[in-house]
């Protein structure tokens, strides 16, 4: 059975575990603005030396969101990001590296793909696989767009640099590119995922070899279902993106549909 800490805290688990794998979106801020708890959260952890990945399923090489934090008034941890975008780039580099690819995204994704954008292509039917890190600016909410996009280029491979399915950016919920790569699953294509809940996201990211872990996150589908891939403990803040579905239900019923166990929740990260 999990545990509420919305009364006890984080403070009444936190000398249980060595390393804490903690999401940004949805668990340190909404993508407006930071939520002070969980900066009080990561400094009472930094006190207690504690290690901990602030991991995130941005589809961004690390500086890109750590400039972005900065923005936002996050002051400090900053080596301590790490992405999926990051955790994509070797791959990327490696084994894909003289392919010409079709970028599936919006233009601030651009820095990913900075350093061999050369191969970059205009027309799918030029590109040997497809690199989705998002959807177009201006195809944002019409997802029938891709289905007549990709449902002749099932042949061609793509990589996903964010398997997160939405998101949600203070009060506005917006699409991910793992509702595009679920599509083109479903539509019997071949995706390679980077990000959570998939291993290399957390084998790159931090030394877990004797460690006991705990994954805190709002996201069933990747934060919590990457915990328990992984074997680990979780940490599920209900407040985040399925905050809805848990008002309209039980915690458990949800729980439940998605098909994952936990061990603690919390309305929001406190210390």
């Amino acid at each position: 059975m999990s545990l509420n800490l919305d009364k006890l805290g984080l403070k009444s688990i936190a000398d249980r575990y060595d390393l804490f794998f903690i999401d940004i979106w949805g668990v340190v801020h909404n993508g407006v603005h930071l939520h002070k708890s969980s900066i009080n959260v990561l400094e009472n952890l930094y006190r207690k030396r504690k290690e901990f990945v602030l991991l995130t399923n941005a589809p961004r090489p690390n500086y890109v969101v750590v400039n972005y934090l900065k923005k936002m008034g996050f002051k400090n941890f900053f080596e301590n990001v790490f992405t999926s975008g990051e955790a994509s780039l070797n791959y990327l580099l490696n084994d894909l590296n003289n392919q010409k690819f079709f970028h599936i995204g919006p233009p601030r994704d651009f820095d990913l793909f900075k350093s061999f954008e050369k191969n970059k292509v205009l027309n799918i039917e030029d590109a040997d696989y497809l690199l989705c890190t998002g959807l177009f600016d201006d195809h944002d909410k019409d997802l029938n767009y891709y289905v007549d996009l990709l449902n002749n280029y099932t042949s061609k491979k793509m990589v996903c640099t964010n398997p997160d399915l939405i998101v949600d950016r203070g009060d506005q919920r917006e699409y991910c590119a793992g509702t595009i790569a679920k599509h083109f699953e479903d539509i019997n294509g071949e995706v390679i995922y980077f990000g959570k809940p998939y291993p290399p996201a957390y084998n790159l990211s931090a030394d877990t070899k004797n460690k006991k872990v705990l994954c805190i996150g709002d996201n069933l589908n990747t934060d919590i279902k990457g915990a328990n891939i992984q074997n680990y403990d979780s940490l599920f803040v209900t407040g985040g993106v399925h905050r809805q579905q848990i008002s309209d239900k039980k915690i458990n019923e949800v729980i439940k549909e998605h098909k994952v166990k936990i061990d603690y929740f919390q309305s929001e990260l406190k210390w």
